[in-house]
C-alpha cells in the first residue's frame, strides 16, 4: 500500500531545530506490510543531488519507521525521498507519492530564517470592519454633510437602516474603537484569541484605503488615544491586534499627494508616477481618488519600512505595540511596468518589520497565487483565498465569487463557475498550495470564509446552516489559522461589498443561535488541541467527501466532511497507520468506535462533518 508512506516537515516527523549548523531528524512511516526494500533521501544543498540512505528504526504497531539525520547547512533546505518497493521506486515530495520525477518545488522544505511566531497557530482570528461594528461614542462620530468625499457629502445612517444599493464610500454608521473595547467580553464569550482591524488611519472614507496620514488613527474611530486604550484592554486579556496598512496606495488628501501634484520639484513627486502632471497619474485599478505608490523612490521606501521613523515601524512600538500587520493588495505592491520590485520591496519589509518585532506577523492580502511570496523571506500568510476559501466554496456551495457576481449583475464574468467541484478536484486545488509552500508556513495561513470584500459565506450557500456548519468544521480542523468575519457567527447575511458589510446586529432575538453556537464549540474545539493547531495533515480516501488526519505525536484526529445526503460509511484508515483496535470518539455527537480490518466504520450521516479525536 503505497498511499500508507507518509512525511511531513513538521513534529513528529521532523525531530529537531531547522537552523543553520543544527542536526535535525527526519522520519518516514508506512505501514508495516508494505515490502520497502529500502529509502533514500534526495537533496541538493549547492545545486547537485546528494543521496542519504535512511535507516529502518523498529516496527510499532503495525507502522514501520525508517529515519536519518541532515546537518542543515543552507537557508532552505529542500528534499524528498526515493522509495523502493516491489512495485518500482516511487518519489515522495510534498505533492504526494509518484513514479515519476516530480517537480523541485514541490520538495518538503525547512526553512531556517523563517520565523513563524508561536502565537500564530494558536490564535483565533475575529475581522472587524470598524465602521460597522458598534458604536461606542456617539460624540465622535461623523455627521451628515461634515465634509465633502469627490462630489458627495459624507452622510450619517441609522444602524437600523443599511441599504447596499446607498452605503458606498461616502456613509457612515458610526462604528469606532471605543464600541470594539465595549464588545471584547463578547468576543472572548465567542472565543476569540486575536483582532484584524481593516484600516483605522485617517481618510475621508468608510473603508479608510484612501489613507490622508498613515501617523494617526481617523479621529471619528476615536484618534490615538483610543487604539492606546484598545491596546492596553487587549493585553490584559492576553489577545492580539494586527492592522491593515495600504502600502500600494494612498488618498487623494494624503500630504505626500498634495505636495507632489502642487511641484515635480517636491520631495514626494516622485513617489507616485504621473503620465502627464498634475492630473494624469498611476492609481489603483483606475481608481482616480486612489493614487498609486512608486517604491522606485529610495525616500517612499524610507519612510513606509526602512527609515526608524518609518510607518511599519512606528506602530509596532509602544504605546501601540501592535502584534503585525495586513498588507493591502500585496499582489501589486512595487509591480508597475519594468519596475517589478515586487519580491525585492516584500523581503525589505520583512527585514524592517522582524527586526522591530520577531514576533509581528505579515500577512497579505493576495486573491490568487501566492505562493512565491511565502518560501520564508517574504510574508508570513496570506489570506487564504485560493488554496482554502474559493475551493471550499465550490465544492460545498457549488458556485464561485465570480458566478454570485454574474447572479447579481446579469453580465458574464470570466471564470463564474455554477457547478459543484468534483471531490477529486476540490483535494487536488488544496494540496497543490500546500506543496508549493514549507509546511511551516502553511500552517500559519489565514484560512477564511468570507471578508469585507466578498459576499458572505451564508449567503453563497443560500442560507443553509448545515452547509455553513460544514464549512466551519473544514475551517477549524484543516491546516492554518482559522479567521471568523465579524458577524459569520450570529448568521449575518450579504452580498458583494458593499452588502457585504452591513452592521452587526446586536439584538439576539435576532441571531441564529445553532450557528452561534456550533462556532463557540469549534472554536473551543480548536483552542484545546494543538494538534489541530499545528500538527501535520495526511489526506484520506472517503467514497462520499473528504476525509484527513491531524497529528503532532501527542494527539491524533480523523476528520470527515460529506457535502452529500447519502447514507454512512467508513474510511479506510490504513494509508494513515492506524491499527485496527485503535478506539475513537467523535466529538460532536459523543459516539464511539473502533476501527477493524483497516477502517473507521462510523462517518456523518448525511450532510455534515464527523470530528474523530483517538481515545488516549
Amino acid at each position: 500500500m503505497i498511499s500508507s508512506v507518509f512525511h511531513s516537515a513538521l513534529p513528529p516527523y521532523v525531530l529537531g531545530k531547522a537552523a543553520i549548523g543544527e542536526t535535525v531528524r527526519l522520519r518516514l512511516r508506512a505501514d508495516s506490510s508494505l515490502p520497502i526494500a529500502k529509502v533514500l533521501l534526495r537533496s541538493t544543498p549547492e545545486g547537485e543531488e546528494i543521496f542519504t540512505p535512511l535507516r529502518r528504526a523498529a516496527d510499532n504497531n503495525g507502522v514501520q519507521w525508517w529515519e536519518t539525520e541532515v546537518q542543515i547547512a543552507v537557508p532552505q533546505f529542500d528534499y524528498r525521498f526515493l522509495v523502493y518497493t516491489d512495485a518500482g521506486p516511487h518519489w515522495l515530495g510534498a505533492a504526494g507519492c509518484t513514479r515519476y520525477t516530480p517537480l523541485d518545488c514541490n520538495n518538503f522544505k525547512l526553512v531556517c530564517l523563517n520565523h513563524l511566531p508561536d502565537w500564530v497557530p494558536e490564535a483565533i482570528f475575529y475581522q472587524i470592519f470598524p465602521d460597522r461594528f458598534c458604536n461606542g461614542n456617539d460624540a465622535i462620530s461623523v455627521r451628515t454633510g461634515e465634509y465633502f468625499l469627490g462630489s458627495n457629502p459624507v452622510e450619517r445612517c441609522d444602524w437600523h437602516s443599511f441599504s447596499a444599493d446607498h452605503a458606498r464610500s461616502h456613509v457612515f454608521y458610526g462604528g469606532d474603537i471605543p464600541g470594539i473595547i465595549s464588545k471584547l467580553d463578547y468576543l472572548q464569550e465567542l472565543g476569540v484569541t486575536a483582532l484584524y482591524l481593516n484600516p483605522i488611519f485617517t481618510a475621508p472614507s468608510n473603508h479608510k484605503y484612501d489613507v490622508a496620514d498613515y501617523y494617526h488613527v481617523d479621529p471619528h474611530l476615536g484618534g490615538d488615544e483610543a487604539l492606546i486604550a484598545l491596546r492596553q484592554e487587549l493585553s490584559r486579556r492576553g489577545m492580539r491586534l494586527i492592522l491593515d496598512i495600504v502600502p500600494n496606495h494612498c488618498g487623494c488628501q494624503n500630504s505626500w499627494f498634495q505636495s507632489a501634484q502642487q511641484s515635480l520639484h517636491a520631495p514626494e513627486a516622485n513617489f507616485f508616477s504621473f503620465r502627464r502632471h498634475p492630473d494624469d497619474y498611476e492609481c489603483w485599478l483606475e481608481v482616480d481618488t486612489l493614487p498609486r505608490l512608486n517604491y522606485a523612490s529610495r525616500l517612499l521606501r524610507e519612510r513606509m519600512y526602512e527609515g526608524h521613523q518609518a510607518i511599519m515601524r512606528y506602530w509596532l512600538r509602544p504605546p501601540y505595540s501592535i502584534d503585525g500587520w495586513r498588507i493591502d493588495v500585496a499582489n501589486m505592491l512595487g509591480r508597475r511596468g519594468c519596475h517589478q520590485l515586487d519580491h525585492k520591496i516584500g523581503r525589505a519589509m520583512r527585514r524592517a518589520i522582524k527586526s522591530e518585532n520577531q514576533d509581528a506577523w505579515i500577512l497579505g492580502e493576495h486573491f490568487f497565487d501566492g505562493t512565491s511570496h511565502l518560501q520564508g523571506d517574504e510574508l508570513d500568510a496570506t489570506m487564504n483565498y485560493r488554496g482554502f476559501t474559493v475551493p471550499a466554496l465550490q465544492w460545498i456551495c457549488g458556485r464561485n465569487f465570480e458566478a454570485f457576481r454574474a447572479e447579481q449583475t446579469g453580465h458574464d464574468r470570466p471564470g463564474a463557475d455554477c457547478s459543484y467541484l468534483p471531490t477529486a478536484d476540490f483535494i487536488s486545488q488544496i494540496n497543490q498550495f500546500r506543496a508549493a509552500v514549507p509546511e511551516r508556513v502553511a500552517i500559519g495561513q489565514l484560512n477564511l470564509l468570507d471578508s469585507h470584500d466578498t459576499p458572505r459565506f451564508y449567503t453563497m450557500a443560500r442560507e443553509n446552516a448545515e452547509l455553513l456548519k460544514l464549512a466551519i468544521a473544514f475551517q477549524f480542523t484543516f491546516q492554518g489559522v482559522p479567521c471568523v468575519y465579524y458577524g459569520d457567527e450570529i448568521g449575518m447575511v450579504g452580498g458583494g461589498d458593499p452588502d457585504c458589510r452591513r452592521p452587526m446586529e446586536w439584538q439576539r432575538e435576532r441571531w441564529n443561535t445553532e450557528i452561534f453556537d456550533y462556532y463557540r464549540r469549534l472554536i473551543a474545539l480548536r483552542r484545546r488541541s494543538s494538534a489541530l493547531q499545528s500538527g501535520s495533515l495526511q489526506m484520506l480516501d472517503h467514497p462520499q467527501g473528504v476525509a484527513y488526519l491531524r497529528e503532532n505525536g501527542q494527539e491524533r484526529w480523523l476528520i470527515a466532511l460529506n457535502r452529500s445526503d447519502q447514507a454512512e460509511s467508513s474510511v479506510d484508515v490504513r494509508p494513515a497507520a492506524i491499527a485496527d483496535g485503535t478506539r475513537w470518539r467523535e466529538v460532536l455527537s459523543g459516539r464511539e468506535a473502533e476501527t477493524a480490518q483497516g477502517r473507521l466504520p462510523l462517518m456523518p450521516t448525511g450532510l455534515g462533518a464527523a470530528i474523530w479525536q483517538e481515545c488516549g
